[in-house]
């Protein structure tokens, strides 16, 4: 990890001015629908939520609207981002927990949003960082966790493990913006299947990188 220390500060400098507009790109205009959308991109792309969500908040225009849900017409509403069921469900439950419990206010705090089913830390953290500015851990999705090993910033596999690791290494004051950086990043350049790594600006600073292309410039 001492390694990876030593790099983290560049790779967060590089990165921001190569994104320096990082978000979420989930489109929301309070806590509620962010926390929706969060739990409806789990395995589905922000595009195709963002499609659903641009008439689903239409609907549903409160926390109450979603609580009084009824399961079957949800499902049929957000079919196209997977596990539905599963997902509607959770969604209608986690609703009806805020209302019952938190005054109908989405709690802007870690402790309270992962009681809520459907509701991992990595979706509490998009949620408090991207609206309530807070940072209290680092949201670890595909992009996070590729990247982490590919950067040789953690040798971990659970998300979770994995979060640890990078809140040892990475400055409170980036937490924030982190997980967006990464997301950014390996959606152009660090691809699953087939990394851009001559065109990464990071690439002198990637060990998977300089093993792959060991002539890099």
């Amino acid at each position: 990890m001492k390694a990876a220390r030593n790099r983290i500060e560049d790779i967060i400098r590089i990165l921001r001015i190569n994104y320096p507009k990082s978000r979420t790109a989930l489109k929301y205009n309070n806590p509620v629908q962010l926390l929706i959308a969060t739990m409806l991109a789990a395995q589905c792309t922000d595009q195709r939520v963002n499609k659903i969500t641009l008439e689903l908040f239409k609907k549903y225009k409160t926390v109450k609207d979603f609580a009084k849900a009824k399961q079957p017409k949800l499902e049929k509403e957000i079919y196209s981002t997977g596990f539905y069921r599963n997902k509607a469900k959770n969604i209608i439950a986690a609703a009806k927990i805020i209302v019952d419990d938190f005054g109908g206010e989405v709690p802007p705090n870690m402790q309270d949003l992962i009681t809520l089913p459907g509701v991992a830390r990595k979706t509490a953290n998009i949620v408090l960082s991207s609206s309530f500015g807070k940072a209290q851990g680092i949201a670890v999705d595909t992009h996070v966790k590729r990247l982490s090993e590919r950067l040789g910033l953690s040798p971990e596999n659970i998300p979770e493990k994995i979060e640890i690791d990078l809140m040892e290494i990475v400055p409170k004051k980036d937490w924030l913006d982190f997980n967006y950086l990464l997301v950014n990043h390996g959606r152009l350049i660090c691809q699953a299947r087939k990394p851009l790594c001559p065109k990464c600006v990071i690439n002198k600073l990637c060990p998977s990188a300089r093993k792959i292309f060991p002539n890099l410039k």
